[in-house]
Order: C-alpha cells, then structure tokens, then sequence
C-alpha cells in the first residue's frame, strides 16, 4: 500500500492507496523537522496516523515544509521507518516538489506556490529542473498572504491608507498597533502567519482600489522576481498552489494575462493531485 503526505508546519493532508486502487485520507497536525525531531515525529504518527492505516505500507512518499536538506529530510525518513518498520520505499521531498507533481503530473510546466509563503520552480515532469531561488518571509515572500500582510500593516501603521480603508482596518484589528506590530515581528514566533492573518482584510476589500492595488502590485512584483527568471516562460504553462493563489484567482490571472503569462491550473491544496500523480506512476510501472 502508497502513503502519501502534503505536510504544512499546521497540518498533514495523508492518502492511502491499497492494492485495489482504493484511496481513504486522514489528518495530523504538520511538521517541519528543524523544530521538531524524530522521536516527536514519530510519537504523533503512531497516535494519530497508524489507527487509519488498515494495511501493510509498502511506500511512502513524504512532501513537507523544512524538508530542504538530506538532515532534514533524514529526520522524517527516521520517523516514518519507526512507526512502519516494513516499508520498502521512503521519499521525502519538498513541499515545492509536491506541489510541481500535483500542479503538472508528468508533463513541463512552471509551478508556484501562494499561501503563507511563496516559491516558484521550473518542473521537467518528475523533478525540479530549476529553481527560483525565493528568500523567505523577511526578504522575499512576494505574493505571499504573509506579503500581502506585512504590506497592508506597514501602510496602516504609516497612515498611508484612505481614510475609510483605515477606519475599516481599526474598526476590525483594534488591538493593532506599532508595539503589537513590532512584538510578533521580532519576538513572536511565526511573524508570516501573525502577517498573513491579515490578508483576509484585503480579500474582503478588494473591490477598493487601494486594496485591489495592493494585490495586483504583489502579485505583479512575484511575476517579474521569479517567473521572469525561467527561459520561454512566455510559452510555459504555469499552475499555482496554495489559498492566497486560489481566493484571489481573479486578480492572480489577471496580472499574468498584462504581462502575456498564461496561467492553467490553480488549486487549493496540492494532496488530490498527488494522490493522481502516484496513481499514475504506479499504472506505468505495472505496465512496464
């Protein structure tokens, strides 16, 4: 039996495939193996996980956040051989390359990811031929729900806002000011999920100019920083992942129609098409 995992740092989307083809889901909570290690790992999956799996697994294939390094990916594999000792194959890949598999199956494409945070890379059909090279919340993240965010709060805080755009703003974050900001930025952990909160504002006021600017400008600026990087990214299919690509796919295809981009495929969650993607591979290797 196939176990496949779409790990966030808040939750764990699992698919089971048995031998008939047949495909049941569960849910944990998420991951990232540079806060959490082997033994943490492995506790939550024999708790939460092994109850749902009826048969013997026979290969996993893990896409997580954090998972960027043989270290880390190490410290995943160490946690799924010890709740399934009888596993013969265990991949653990980056959540970007989940989201290439999901995103374009087994054919070329560019596949991006807008949530929290925001990556890009170039897909060959089974693995990642190049990446955009992103630099995290701080210094990148254009796109982001947590970019969208920090933008947002730094015009409120600046007074940079219209007037009814900011009575609005305080009206619903009342506690919000520049110690609150400044406290979950440099002190709090997670500063990209305490900014990517306030993405929700600008969704529920899009239809003011200044919010649907703000918007347009970064998802603009995330075209021109990484997708421009790809050669003939012109005539490469493009598919987005991710909540902030998928409730704001209008203005999302929108931009890329501006600069002559075709955007295809845009989904919420990666899982379903992993599940497809797996199935796939599995069919050609029975045929071969």
């Amino acid at each position: 039996m196939i176990l496949i995992a779409d790990s966030g740092s808040t939750k764990t989307d699992w698919r089971t495939i048995d031998p008939r083809g047949q495909v049941s889901q569960a849910r944990t909570i998420g991951f990232n193996p540079y806060y959490q290690d082997s033994a943490a790992i492995a506790t939550e999956l024999q708790t939460n996980l092994l109850p749902a799996v009826q048969e013997t697994v026979t290969d996993v294939f893990y896409y997580g956040t954090g998972c960027n390094s043989e270290e880390s990916c190490g410290v995943v594999e160490k946690a799924i051989r010890t709740v399934f000792p009888d596993v013969k194959t265990v991949e653990v890949s980056s959540d970007l390359l989940g989201a290439a598999r999901a995103l374009c199956g087994q054919e070329t494409g560019i596949a991006c990811i807008l949530g929290t945070g925001s990556n890009a890379c170039l897909y060959d059909g089974r693995d990642i031929a190049q990446l955009s090279g992103t630099l995290g919340f701080w210094l990148g993240d254009e796109g982001s729900g947590g970019y969208l965010g920090k933008t947002l709060v730094t015009r409120f805080l600046h007074g940079q806002l219209p007037q009814e755009l900011a009575d609005k703003f305080r009206k619903r974050y009342p506690k919000v000011d520049r110690l609150t900001v400044l406290d979950h930025a440099y002190k709090q952990p997670f500063p990209n999920r305490y900014f990517a909160g306030f993405s929700k504002f600008l969704f529920d006021n899009r239809s003011h100019p200044v919010a649907y600017q703000i918007v347009y400008d970064a998802f603009s600026f995330f075209f021109d920083t990484y997708i421009r990087k790809f050669s003939d990214s012109e005539h490469t299919p493009i598919h987005f992942v991710g909540s902030v690509a998928f409730y704001y796919s209008d203005i999302l295809r929108q931009v890329a129609n501006d600069k002559g981009l075709t955007v295809r495929r845009i989904l919420e969650t990666p899982i379903a098409g992993l599940t497809l993607y797996h199935q796939d591979a599995e069919s050609l290797s029975s045929e071969t």
